[in-house]
């Protein structure tokens, strides 16, 4: 497998894409260097503890005051690698640990999402290139992914010579292979910068930011960069050259694969932005003609599979199974490029045959192997779903790109226009009944005021007739659907200057927006949204051209094409 990264730098954000056999897999976003939180250390005091909830408040300096676990909360003490770290809560009252107005050092796990504050941790944890510091707990631990147990049993060797006394580390992934130089040299690192956060923590203010994790691309040579990756192209020489310097520390080796690409935008170059924008949509398309619709709630998100345009070619037992084997690779990749969190419910097209549904979930386990973020498969449901847990640690893609529609308030529906029109006419009729003025003018979206208006002006004569009113409903494509605008008019002056923004024998130059509805030769403009009907325009949509008003009618008027 070709795995690359691409790093882009902008001026207001730094975009980091990870691909595989050049296909997208996972993003990082960072807009300013002080947006993310997760990894950063604070000194906080307790604001108040909260017995029914086994948890507390932590004041830490930010708008939320951050939430701390009775788990998190927990003194460290003496562990080793086949211990349930869960298991030394039972029994535990948050109010033997915490107390108001306390203080204590804390690192953030959990980014703010919403309404919720951080969630923080007094289990610091400090990673470097080929360790992860524990300065609270003594522990040896070895990264799952290192597979080979002789390897295992050689690093957990050199970890036990390098480790602090009384601190623990856990050896990452990319310390396969490497010698003891290397480890003592990460080990050394690390706690020095301990020393230098007890040192603030003693010596500063409450709250107080101790240490702040490194920024995005300096994690990404941290994390991410390692053997496996077969490229890394940037497109800032500054940035480069700061990665050249920072690998002369962390891996020289990874020099030889950094490469530097000012002339090409890298991401329209391996279509990256389109990838992005797909990522954003709720419908994915599979190779074969089928889809997925990923929803994401509050509380969970869902995932839909569907044959679509897929008919397959021998029989239906056939066609469902390829449409979910090929789901199976998209949704593990999905997972990973939306960075989706917490419960996760995947409804797999219906398979008769056992062996087909286990296919389909050894398809997606191993998919899932390739994700760095901890990720659950719990089985199949008793109603055919497959659930699943990832972790959440940062926000999703949607997130970060996104904000709630201020129109829908987030809900991705409006009204329909005859449910708005209905409305309209009720308020029609409450201000007719408010009003000593004989006439009305009524503003709505353009689709909202053809209902009103009707066929012929026959649901306005209607309306008209019910108030005992005149009405003028004018169609403003500046109003969104589910507004409108309504005002009594008293004066004749404002009711023509209101009403009529045209008159017989005007000269204009206007936009042909498009053609009419029943008699295609005819070009629809609008002048204010008042509509104007052009003879003879209905093949120059989206041109200028300079008419002469013919007739002004109630709604509408009626106009000529002036010739050069």
């Amino acid at each position: 497998m070709f795995k690359e990264i691409l790093i882009n730098v902008g001026e207001e954000e730094t975009r980091v894409a990870v691909l595989e056999n050049k296909v997208l897999v996972e993003m990082f976003i960072e807009r300013s260097p002080n947006q993310r939180l997760v990894g950063n250390i604070f000194k906080g005091r307790v604001e108040n503890v909260l017995p029914g909830m086994q948890a507390a408040f932590v004041d830490i300096g930010l708008e939320k005051n951050a939430f701390l676990y009775v788990e998190d909360a927990i003194p460290s003490r003496n562990v080793d690698s086949g211990q349930n770290q869960g298991d030394s809560t039972l029994g535990t009252n948050i109010c033997d640990i915490l107390k108001q107005g306390q203080e204590l050092i804390v690192q953030i796990v959990k980014e703010p999402i919403g309404t919720k504050g951080a969630r923080v941790t007094t289990h610091i944890t400090l990673p470097g290139r080929y360790l992860v510091l524990m300065p609270t707990v003594d522990y040896i631990g070895i990264s799952r992914r290192i597979e080979d147990e002789k390897e295992r049993d050689r690093l957990r060797e050199l970890a036990a010579r390098v480790k602090p006394e009384g601190m623990g580390v856990i050896v990452r992934t990319v310390a396969g292979g490497v010698d003891e130089d290397e480890l003592v040299f990460d080990a050394t690192m690390l706690t020095g910068l301990w020393r230098k956060i007890i040192n603030r923590s003693n010596h500063g203010p409450v709250p107080n930011l101790l240490h702040r994790d490194l920024e995005l691309i300096q994690r990404i040579l941290r994390d991410i960069f390692t053997e496996d990756v077969d490229r890394l192209s940037i497109d800032s020489r500054y940035e480069y050259e700061k990665i050249i310097d920072l690998l002369d520390i962390l891996g020289p080796r990874l020099k030889v694969k950094v490469f530097l690409e000012e002339r090409i935008n890298l991401f329209i170059e391996n279509n990256i932005d389109a990838e992005l924008e797909k990522a954003l949509k709720r419908k994915v398309w599979l190779k074969c003609g089928g889809y997925i619709v990923i929803d994401q709630a509050e509380a969970l998100t869902a995932i839909d599979v569907n044959t679509g345009k897929y008919v397959g070619s021998t029989n239906l037992e056939d066609t469902v199974l390829k449409t979910n084997l090929e789901a199976a690779v998209e949704i593990a990749r999905q997972l990973r490029l939306r960075n989706i969190g917490g419960i996760i419910i995947v409804d797999f097209i219906d398979m008769t045959r056992e062996e087909h549904r286990r296919q389909v979930l050894d398809v997606l386990e191993e998919e899932i192997r390739k994700d760095k973020t901890k990720t659950n498969i719990l089985g199949i449901t008793q109603l055919g779903l497959v659930e699943m847990t990832r972790k959440k640690v940062r926000p999703s893609l949607a997130e970060v790109l996104q904000k709630a529609c201020p129109y829908c308030d987030g809900r991705g529906k409006v009204l329909s226009e005859e449910t708005v029109g209905i409305s309209i006419k009720q308020q029609i009729h409450q201000m007719a009944k408010q009003t000593a003025a004989e006439t009305i003018l009524v503003e709505a979206n353009p689709l909202v005021a053809a209902r009103l208006i009707g066929s012929g002006g026959a649901n306005l004569r209607d309306l008209e007739a019910r108030i005992g009113k005149n009405l003028y409903i004018r169609g403003s494509a500046e109003h969104h659907i589910e507004s409108v605008s309504m005002r009594p008019l008293y004066d004749q002056d404002d009711i023509q200057a209101q009403t009529l923004p045209v008159k017989p024998g005007q000269v204009l130059e206007v936009r042909v927006e498009e053609p009419h509805a029943n008699n295609y030769n005819d070009g629809i403009a609008r002048v204010n949204g008042f509509i104007l009907d052009i003879e003879g325009a209905g093949s120059l949509v989206g041109e200028t051209v300079p008419v002469e008003v013919s007739k002004v009618f109630r709604t509408y008027a009626k106009a000529r094409l002036i010739q050069a």
